[in-house]
């Protein structure tokens, strides 16, 4: 006579998700210590000098990191409050530079999303896209699908949480920095990012837009300085999505 059991295996099976699921996460955290997070980290400090110096609590400083995840959205936020703009202009201000992210999320979310994961997790993670998780998306594909999130869950979550230790550790250290040196610490972020993007892109188009808005900044500043950097990015996207499209319909006819 065959003697039925229960299952035992369910159990162990949830047991041993959770456990692979908590590896994952483990190594997401690890990157923690690569180039991307060492820099931003950095600029950081410059950031962190930035707000001392403007007179912004500390307690507020390291909300402001957590909240407000992308550095130029916090820079925009501090300058708006350092010039006496109201609450409505600087909203309008953090937010339209926020808007270059939804690209980032729209294309970041569909590689970590399998059939059973949660809307409200997704729209949690999404937080934590910014310039530095895009670069490090690279890895996400190497990564099995269904630990996708585990695995870029454990990399936002410890590069903001260390970040708000950091400018909780260094803020009052960093009151008397030059400004030529908190400058410099924070423009380290956007060249080193720069440089990541023009390495990693697989599409002539992302040159061609990456070299307008490089032409476009400067130019704007001197005609527009209030809306120099919106007009770059709109103007250099919608002229390189123009190039993209020619040089197709030329490479069609040609075909």
């Amino acid at each position: 006579m065959i003697e039925i059991k229960d299952n035992p295996e369910l159990p162990m099976d949830r047991e041993e998700d959770e456990q692979s699921s908590l590896a994952w996460f483990g190594r997401g955290m690890r990157g923690i210590f690569s180039l991307p997070a060492f820099i931003l980290m950095l600029s950081f400090v410059g950031f962190c000098s930035l707000t001392a110096q403007a007179g912004i609590p500390v307690q507020q400083v390291v909300f402001m990191v957590g909240m407000v995840w992308a550095l130029p959205a916090k820079v925009i936020l501090v300058s708006s409050m350092m010039s006496g703009a109201n609450l409505a202009a600087a909203f309008l201000a953090v937010s339209l530079s926020s808007v270059r992210l939804m690209p980032m999320v729209a294309a970041l979310v569909p590689e970590l999303r399998t059939s059973r994961t949660p809307t409200w997790l997704l729209l949690f993670l999404s937080h934590f896209v910014a310039i530095t998780a895009w670069v490090a998306m690279e890895k996400v594909p190497q990564v099995p699908r269904e630990r996708r999130v585990a695995f870029f869950a454990g990399f936002g979550i410890t590069l903001v949480a260390a970040n708000m230790l950091l400018v909780a550790v260094v803020y009052h250290f960093v009151a008397d920095f030059p400004p030529i040196v908190a400058g410099c610490l924070f423009f380290l972020t956007p060249v080193y990012f720069l440089a990541s993007i023009w390495h990693s892109a697989r599409h002539p188009v992302v040159y061609v837009a990456l070299l307008f808005g490089l032409v476009g900044g400067p130019l704007f500043y001197w005609l527009f300085p209030e809306f120099d950097i919106l007009l770059a990015g709109l103007v250099g996207g919608t002229l390189a999505w123009l190039v993209e499209r020619l040089w197709r319909q030329r490479k069609e006819v040609g075909v």
